[in-house]
């Protein structure tokens, strides 16, 4: 009976002192909405974000914008790879790899003819930008912009792309 409650104790007392040595972050999941690009230019950008731990994300952005001729396009949906560095974790300063399909329509306004040409597209680039929380770790503000070229663009359609974005949101 006494080893029962002897090794009982150690093991409670092991339990105890990992929980203390290593923080146990429970909100893994943060949404955002890019109140940056909605001012500038009336898009609605939305962002998702998982954590695989303290300082590697996964996530995606999906944008609409009413006007097809405007900063990317009308429409964008793509993946990203996160990786923060610093003292703080999941925040601060932060890296990333991204990818985006995003279709749009340029203008041609020759002298001969006006017409319209649509595109879609796919672009891959890098990016970085800086990510503050408050304490409790609820509520993030996001500033981050990023370059990306385009795999297999149209003629008539620049070659890169630049994203940027001033993001508020929660994490879950």
């Amino acid at each position: 009976m006494k080893h029962f409650i002897a090794t009982t104790i150690l093991l409670i007392s092991a339990q105890f002192c990992l929980s203390q040595a290593y923080p146990n972050y429970i909100n893994n999941n943060e949404f955002k909405f890019n109140i940056g690009n909605f001012l500038a230019t009336s898009s609605i950008g939305f962002g998702y974000e998982h954590y695989l731990n303290e300082d590697t994300s996964i996530g995606g952005t999906l944008y609409f914008n009413s006007d097809e001729t405007k900063y990317n396009g009308s429409f964008g949906i793509g993946p990203n790879l996160r990786a923060y560095f610093g003292f703080q974790p999941r925040g601060g300063i932060f890296a990333e790899a991204f990818g985006i399909y995003y279709t749009g329509e340029e203008t041609n306004d020759t002298n001969l003819d006006s017409r319209n040409l649509k595109y879609n597209t796919t672009a891959l680039g890098l990016g970085g930008g800086y990510k503050w929380t408050t304490p409790s770790q609820r509520f993030i503000l996001e500033l981050s912009g990023g370059v990306g070229r385009n795999i297999n663009p149209e003629d008539f359609q620049n070659t890169f792309m630049v994203r940027g974005a001033l993001s508020i949101g929660f994490r879950f």
